[in-house]
């Protein structure tokens, strides 16, 4: 692929939904949610918190209950970005999207360190909200965002080229 090496992450992270039975080191755990709170945030907001999922029982407990995210059945672990809904500072605040960059930053240092990773969407869909909510117990305030599967591949995804001039606008549409 076409490319500048120093962007090989961006340019070789797919989606991986079948994945190793081998797990993952707290080193790495902890480079992933540290890159996570490297995200930007509006105003430096950082609404952010995560929940590490290793238990077996839970992340299959998602799995069952959470139609994109089969996967965690292999998967060894998930992280699921979470905002704190009762801190935000700004009326109007661009909190989903700090949520949003900082998820990116996991794919991202997922791929770096060799892992898979697959995001899966909870918010805004209450039918995905409700059950993850309830299993993992977190308090009213807490909005899950979204399930991402991590784990060493099982799969190798193709890399296709993504880039289409005809999406480029300059100045006006």
């Amino acid at each position: 692929m076409e490319g500048d090496l120093s962007m090989k992450e961006i340019f070789s992270r797919r989606s991986i939904r079948k994945y190793e039975n081998k797990q993952v080191s707290e080193e790495m755990v902890h480079k992933l949610l540290r890159a996570a709170m490297y995200a930007p945030s509006a105003g430096n907001e950082r609404p952010w918190h995560f929940i590490v999922v290793k238990d077996r029982k839970i992340l299959n407990e998602i799995s069952e209950n959470h139609p994109y995210a089969k996967m965690l059945t292999e998967a060894a672990l998930a992280i699921i970005p979470c905002c704190d809904m009762s801190n935000l500072k700004y009326e109007g605040s661009f909190w989903i999207q700090d949520m949003a960059a900082s998820i990116q930053n996991i794919l991202l240092e997922a791929e770096h360190l060799g892992l898979g990773s697959c995001w899966c969407g909870v918010y805004p869909r209450e039918f995905l909200l409700e059950p993850v909510k309830r299993i993992l117990s977190t308090p009213e305030n807490i909005t899950p965002v979204a399930v991402i599967a991590i784990g060493y591949p099982g799969e190798e995804r193709e890399v296709r080229e993504r880039y289409k001039e005809d999406r480029v606008h300059y100045d006006k549409w």
